[in-house]
């Protein structure tokens, strides 16, 4: 085992848990009241008691786990006595002898609420091997079922989660790929949709950290390298704007906060830039001190200060003190020219916007009681909002299949935000790429299922117009209208997807009834009976995949009558004698999924599986590895064995949903006669000799394969072109891409995924 070396000291132990719960109390204690230490007393002790026996991979003893989760949800969520209970018992059930309703008995309701919410579920055999569903989505929707109705459950799971990535090195390879990337596909979108920023972005770094190391690192070094020459400029940039504050009578704290290294390394992937080429690698933030009323009008005032000396880019104004965002974020940003030439973000907010901006939705706890009055009426709350829109999809999704569930829970949840208002000014929060058809089902379903179309500004547009920010839409609707299965490819929101679903499945229905009615009533005349081996038969003759296939093609019309009297002449004549399908879905008449694609031809190379150095395999086409990239292997339901780029774009997904599936996987020593095909996108400024010099490079300096080249010139002289071609590992493909660079006019040379 990995603790096999461990030594065991039991005193020390004793004293190192004593010494965290002492560190937890003290953490409470502003929180505490009549009682509550009373109730976190037990609960450490039954948590000590319960996982007495009980050790981590690190060889520590597990009652460590359940305490630091629960220092953070004290330290870094500011959670009460209640989820500090529930964070020290969060194991007890999942791990233990206890059941839930012994921490019902012992500790009431509500912390055995919370406690079931982030208990998994029981895995069984054919869950781990379903095309339909996945362990950790089942787990996942489990957990959102809980948090509807308290929010405390996903604050105590994020605890959970990130301590779990903290302590990751302790875990084998395949298990840190699939709990880092389970949390980044997941967790941290979740946290920066409640607002968690400062956890979102661990979360993102330690993602980082565990599934690209080297990268991480060099980051992380040159971050460092730089910080005393960073450290001088914020502090030249800032000196005159404590000066003006302070005489104009504002109580502020400024300083700077650089960049999370996971963002910089996005930053850098997406517009395809070194470390030193990224500006802007810190922000300014300036907190103030004052009053709840006079909030809004304060950060104006300071934004008003900070351009007296620093110039805007008008153009980079973000105002989301007038409209927060959806996760409940307040804060005006501005980017301003500083010294030196360089663009500086400039963050400004409250001490109540900065701590709901830190600690999200989780600091509603604290300011929910302030009652918060907008136009004369009291506002519902972020939290409150956010939490009714999960009810509602809930409702609407309850019998979709778990991984579909999380699916519209990403889709929804997940994504940007964009603004839009109805003709009488009533605003309406979507998820990014919402169409005008969202639109209408977010007013009401009635309107969705008749609408015709939009006017967005005075001008009409076609149902499945993106909206964007700002714009005003008026719905128009004809009676005529109703909705086919082409709106889905038209809608965003979980809401208008599922009250599509609805209406189809229910004119199906209808339709597939009838079709049904009429197909008993010519069999009976023709002296067949309606059943397993007739349907079988059916499909093959019409060539269909389903029985809900043929029982809907009768019921429309496109079978008629007369073709299945002509059915029973073949069915004479080739004398069929099908057997039942023994498959239930064969036989049901709501059924519309797809038939399983083809399998691919799987084949053999240089890695090794698991332990074992002759399993078969294929690579996976969405990353195309070559030798040397981190991969790791994924079991697939019928197709073996797939190869993937521990960065592929896939990856989270597969190890978030299908984490038992994943499996080590390393390349072999001896490669010398192995060759593998790539495509590089090279982007430049156009001259003459430049493709031949490239072609020099890649045939003549290091003597590689070209298998196809595609370059062309676009406008103002910039050429863009596709080069296939051979490589022997990544090093390989590392030094041509040096080479490349090294051209006069290469602006930048980028490896594409899919070959």
């Amino acid at each position: 085992m990995i603790f096999s070396e461990y030594v065991i000291d039991e005193a020390e132990e004793n004293k190192e848990i004593i010494r965290r719960y002492r560190k937890l109390r003290r953490l409470s204690r502003p929180y505490l009241k009549k009682g509550d230490s009373e109730l976190i007393l037990k609960a450490f002790k039954t948590a000590v008691e319960a996982h007495k026996n009980t050790r981590r991979k690190s060889g520590e003893p597990y009652i460590y786990h359940p305490i630091q989760v629960a220092i953070i949800a004290v330290e870094e969520l500011n959670l009460g006595p209640t989820s500090v209970a529930a964070a020290l018992l969060h194991d007890v059930v999942e791990d233990t002898e206890w059941e839930l309703e012994d921490i019902k008995r012992e500790f009431g309701a509500k912390v055995a609420k919370i406690v079931d919410g982030v208990t998994k579920i029981p895995s069984t055999e054919e869950m781990e091997f379903s095309q339909d569903t996945s362990q950790q989505a089942e787990n996942f929707r489990k957990m959102l079922l809980a948090l509807s109705d308290d929010a405390r459950v996903i604050f105590i799971k994020l605890a959970d989660r990130l301590h779990n990535m903290r302590t990751l090195s302790s875990m084998p390879r395949h298990k840190q790929l699939k709990i880092a990337s389970e949390s980044m596909y997941i967790y941290a979108p979740l946290a920066h949709r409640l607002g968690l920023y400062n956890i979102k972005s661990e979360l993102e770094d330690l993602y980082l950290k565990y599934t690209q190391e080297s990268v991480y690192r060099e980051i992380a070094r040159k971050l460092d390298r730089s910080r005393s020459q960073r450290n001088k400029f914020i502090k030249e940039f800032i000196s005159p704007l404590e000066k003006s504050l302070a005489d104009n009578g504002f109580k502020a704290e400024i300083f700077g906060r650089p960049k999370s290294i996971y963002s910089i390394w996005t930053k850098m992937r997406k517009q395809n830039i070194s470390f030193e080429e990224i500006y802007d690698l810190f922000a300014i933030r300036i907190i103030i001190d004052t009053a709840l009323e006079k909030e809004k009008a304060d950060c104006w005032r300071v934004y008003s200060i900070v351009t007296d000396f620093y110039s805007p880019n008008i153009d980079r104004l973000r105002d989301w003190i007038s409209t927060p965002r959806a996760n409940g974020y307040e804060s005006l940003h501005t980017t301003v020219m500083g010294p030196d030439g360089r663009w500086v973000e400039v963050q400004i907010r409250t001490q109540r916007m900065n701590e709901v901006a830190e600690k999200g939705y989780a600091a509603h706890w604290k300011y929910k009681e302030l009652g918060r009055v907008m136009n004369g009426k009291s506002k519902e709350s972020n939290l409150d909002s956010w939490l009714r829109l999960i009810r509602d999809l809930r409702e609407q999704n309850s019998e979709l299949p778990a991984l579909e569930f999380v699916d519209d829970f990403r889709a929804n949840f997940f994504s940007e935000e964009v603004f839009a208002f109805t003709p009488k000014g009533q605003l309406k929060t979507l998820p990014q790429g919402a169409t005008a058809l969202d639109f209408a089902f977010e007013i009401h379903s009635e309107l969705g299922f008749h609408c015709l179309g939009a006017k967005i500004n005075q001008k009409l547009v076609p149902l499945n117009h993106t909206l964007k920010n700002g714009d005003q839409v008026e719905i128009i609707t004809s009676k005529k209208q109703k909705p086919n299965a082409d709106w889905l490819k038209y809608v965003q929101t979980a809401k208008a997807k599922a009250r599509i679903k609805e209406y189809i499945k229910t004119e199906m229905r209808q339709v597939m009834n009838k079709g049904k009615e009429i197909l008993t009533r010519k069999l009976a005349q023709l002296k067949l009976e309606l059943n397993n081996d007739t349907m079988n038969q059916l499909k093959i003759y019409f060539d269909l995949r389903q029985s809900a296939d043929v029982l809907f093609n009768i019921g429309k019309g496109i079978i008629q009558p007369t073709q299945i009297t002509k059915f029973k002449s073949w069915r004479n004549e080739k004398k069929l004698h099908v057997k039942p399908s023994n498959n239930p879905r064969d036989n049901k008449a709501d059924d519309l999924e797809p038939s399983p694609k083809p399998k691919e031809k799987p084949k053999m190379d240089t890695l090794v599986i698991g332990d074992e150095s002759d399993m078969v395999y294929s690579f996976a086409r969405c990353c195309n590895p070559i030798s040397g990239d981190d991969v790791f292997g994924f079991t697939t339901i019928g197709e073996g064995i797939k190869i993937h780029r521990t960065d592929c774009k896939n990856a989270p997904e597969l190890m978030a949903n299908y984490g038992y599936r994943i499996i080590k996987a390393r390349w072999k020593s001896q490669q010398e006669q192995e060759f593998f095909l790539v495509e590089l996108r090279i982007v430049g400024t156009d001259r003459i000799g430049l493709v031949r010099d490239v072609t020099k490079v890649i045939s003549g300096d290091l003597k590689v394969n070209i298998a196809a080249i595609d370059i062309g010139v676009k406008k103002e002289n910039i050429f863009e072109g596709n080069i296939k071609l051979y490589v022997k590992d990544a090093s390989h493909l590392d030094l041509l891409k040096k080479k490349l660079y090294k051209i006069e006019g290469i602006i930048s040379v980028e490896r594409l995924d899919n070959v």
